[in-house]
């Protein structure tokens, strides 16, 4: 089953760093909810990212076949999987956030979900509308650049 979620979701966050799912989100999550996820660092910016398991597994097959014998792929997957974490939404459709992720992405009270393909952006909802923000002033030139040399068949 191909995961590709849709959506961007507003929530808040409790003292204990529990975040409330949107039942949206949970009913597209529902195939996958079952088997738990990874919650980790984002790579380019002050978030988290949610994992279903099996997108999880799918990742880890394709950097298990670095060469761990070269420098660059061990430094790699060291700040790739750092403060990586198991989790899953309890009883009452919450996620708990462990506290040294949530102050790798300052969350504190608001916060947004972010559908990413296959994955789940968590964000401070500032950063998040910062984010937006920066990356709108170089959208067009950047939508070009990834999207342009593309031929229109490949898409379809």
């Amino acid at each position: 089953m191909v995961l590709n979620l849709i959506g961007t979701y507003e929530c808040k966050a409790d003292a204990k760093g529990r975040v409330m799912f949107s039942s949206a989100l949970k009913k597209q999550l529902a195939p996958v909810l079952q088997e738990g996820f990874v919650i980790k660092r984002a790579v380019f910016q002050p978030c988290l990212e949610l994992y279903p398991m099996k997108e999880w597994n799918v990742m880890m097959e394709k950097i298990g076949k670095l060469n761990r014998f070269v420098k660059k792929n061990n430094d790699f997957i060291r700040r790739f999987t750092a403060g990586v974490k198991m989790v899953e939404l309890d009883g009452s459709g919450r996620l708990l956030i462990p506290k040294d992720l949530c102050q790798f992405a300052s969350i504190e009270k608001q916060v947004v979900l972010s559908s990413s393909v296959n994955i789940v952006e968590i964000w401070d909802k500032d950063q998040y509308e910062k984010a937006i923000d920066d990356a709108a002033l170089d959208f067009a030139d950047l939508a070009e650049e990834v999207m342009g040399n593309l031929d229109v068949d490949e898409l379809s």
